[in-house]
């Protein structure tokens, strides 16, 4: 029977390390949260005090943390020094891509055998929660196969985007193109509004027409318009909108750092800093149709 680790159990990681514990694995929670780790023990998860001795033992570890920072900390001060050699070492954060990359070389470097793998995902808490989350996967080639074995309880798709750091960088090119190609929907819709179309009509025509995109017909901006996505829910729930503006500036400073051009990257983070600054943080990344309706865009 596996034994892995879980580290991290915030909104993503709780339901993530529920879905392992399901699956019939052990899993060895931590979590500086005690609520997280009570509800990680709910669903049949072992708490542990620390990081150090979640590790322990574990035939494998996964992380899901903040931002880079915390994952080179961890990785440093309670990974490698006590996860036992050979140990599968996978991190579902999404961070930068020199961060992600430090950290398995690191592993490599680390004399113990350790297989490390950048697994960012894709779908949010709903799909955290049921399993279904897309992950893409950046490690060595013969290390994919155990990678997706891992992951299977926690995953509907995962897919190989090429070595250390990969991962990283799909998720975050993804997420780019997510949200310019929202921000454009919002604006059509906001303008058909404004020219007196009526939603549903521009939607029955846009959907089957060369404006056709997933923000549209997946998860469309308007409410009563389409599938139903978080616009039926006043915005509550999905992709967070400080979630969003994360990633846009993980895009950037990737672009920065590798002589990138991103000119509608940098609107699309312009506009949700501006969002996000108007108390809309933690509301749907689809609500920015509310500010372009507003005309409050400078």
């Amino acid at each position: 029977m596996t034994t892995l680790a879980f580290i991290g159990l915030g909104n993503m990681g709780g339901g993530m390390a529920a879905n392992q514990a399901a699956a019939g694995r052990i899993v060895r929670a931590f979590d500086l949260s005690a609520q997280a780790l009570q509800k990680a023990e709910a669903a049949g998860c072992t708490p542990c005090a620390s990081a150090a001795e979640a590790v322990s033992g574990a035939d494998a570890v996964i992380t899901m943390l903040p931002a880079g920072k915390h994952v080179r900390g961890v990785y440093a001060a309670d990974i490698l020094p006590n996860a036992k050699e050979g140990a599968l070492l996978v991190d579902c954060s999404t961070i930068d891509v020199d961060s992600a990359r430090a950290v398995a070389a690191l592993s490599s470097d680390a004399g113990k055998g350790f297989r490390p793998a950048d697994a960012p995902v894709s779908g949010g808490t709903a799909a955290a929660d049921a399993g279904t989350l897309a992950f893409m996967v950046g490690c060595e080639e013969a290390d994919f196969a155990p990678v997706q074995r891992l992951l299977e309880p926690m995953s509907r798709v995962t897919l190989q985007a090429g070595s250390s750091g990969a991962g990283q960088a799909a998720k975050i090119c993804n997420n780019m193109l997510l949200g310019i190609s929202m921000i454009g929907t919002c604006e059509a819709f906001a303008l058909a509004e404004k020219l007196g179309l009526d939603a549903q009509r521009f939607y029955d025509i846009s959907s089957q027409s060369s404006g056709q995109n997933w923000s549209m017909t997946a998860y469309c901006p308007v409410e009563g318009v389409g599938p139903q996505s978080p616009a039926d829910r006043a915005y509550e729930g999905g992709f967070a909108t400080a979630m969003m503006l994360k990633d846009l500036r993980l895009a950037k400073q990737a672009a920065i750092s590798s002589g990138g051009v991103t000119p509608l990257g940098g609107h699309a983070e312009a506009l949700y800093a501006m969002l996000s600054e108007q108390g809309l943080g933690d509301k749907d990344f689809s609500s920015v149709i509310e500010l372009l309706k507003r005309g409050t865009v400078t």
